[in-house]
C-alpha cells in the first residue's frame, strides 16, 4: 500500500490549547505540495490520528450551507447525538449563522482558510466553553472546490448538550498557489475517519508515479 500521503506533523504541534487545530492545518498544507487546493481523495485519516475527533468534513449543498459527509467523536459529544449529514450550522446560535454562513462562501469561492475563535452559549448546566474551529478547503474529484477540512477544538467542560457557539472573532486567509515541502513518512492503519465507497483511480501528479491511497465519498462526487 503507498502511504507517500502520510505526513510526519510534529513540526506543526505548537499550540498547547488547540493542538489539533495546527496538526490538521500543518496536514493539510503539507498535502498541497504547491498546488492551490488538494484533492478530497488525497485525505488520508493516518495523517492527522492525533486530531480525529476533533475533525470533520464538509460538503457545500447551497451558498453559505455545507453539511457533514464524516464527523469526529467530538462533535457528536457536542451535540449530544449523531452529527453526520448535519449542517455545519446546527453547531451556531443563531445570531452565529449569518458569520458562518459568510466564512462558507469565502472558503469555497476565494478559496481561503479560515479560523474562527468560538464561544459557547451558556444557561444552567452548560458551563464555559472556548473553542477554535478551522476550516480547510478541498477539491472534490470533479475538480470543483466543494469539500472542506475541518476542526472543531474545544476547551472547557461539555455540560448539558446541546452545545452552540457564537463567532466571537474569524481570520480569513486567501489562498495563492505556492510550493510546499512536504516530508512524508510510513504511518501505521488507521480506520475510524474514512467512509465506504466506490473505488476509484487517482491521477498521479506530475512527475509523480506512485499512487494515493484513496478514501472517497459515500456517494458519487
Amino acid at each position: 500500500m503507498d502511504k507517500r500521503n502520510i505526513i510526519d506533523m510534529s513540526a506543526f504541534l505548537q499550540d498547547n490549547r488547540h493542538p489539533a487545530i495546527r496538526e490538521v492545518e500543518g496536514y493539510w498544507q503539507a498535502l498541497r505540495a504547491g498546488r492551490l487546493v488538494p484533492r478530497r481523495s488525497e485525505v488520508d485519516p493516518r495523517g492527522i490520528e492525533r486530531a480525529l475527533e476533533f475533525a470533520f468534513i464538509l460538503e457545500r449543498i447551497a451558498p453559505g450551507l455545507a453539511r457533514m459527509r464524516i464527523a469526529g467523536s467530538h462533535l457528536s459529544e457536542l451535540m449530544g447525538m449523531e452529527v453526520r449529514g448535519m449542517p455545519l450550522s446546527a453547531f451556531f446560535t443563531p445570531d452565529g449563522r449569518a458569520s458562518c454562513g459568510e466564512v462558507l462562501e469565502q472558503v469555497f469561492d476565494t478559496p481561503a482558510v479560515a479560523e474562527l475563535k468560538l464561544e459557547a452559549e451558556r444557561g444552567m448546566g452548560k458551563p464555559a466553553v472556548e473553542a477554535k474551529m478551522l476550516l480547510l478547503p478541498l477539491k472534490s474529484d470533479l475538480g470543483d472546490i466543494t469539500r472542506a477540512l475541518g476542526v472543531l477544538s474545544t476547551q472547557g467542560e461539555i455540560g448539558r448538550t446541546p452545545r452552540r457557539f457564537d463567532v466571537m472573532g474569524q481570520r480569513i486567509s486567501k489562498l495563492l498557489d505556492d510550493t510546499v515541502a512536504a516530508p512524508k513518512v510510513p504511518a501505521a492503519p488507521l480506520t475510524g475517519f474514512a467512509e465506504p465507497a466506490p473505488q476509484f483511480s487517482a491521477a498521479p501528479r506530475p512527475g509523480e508515479r506512485a499512487y494515493l491511497r484513496l478514501v472517497q465519498d459515500d456517494d458519487a462526487e
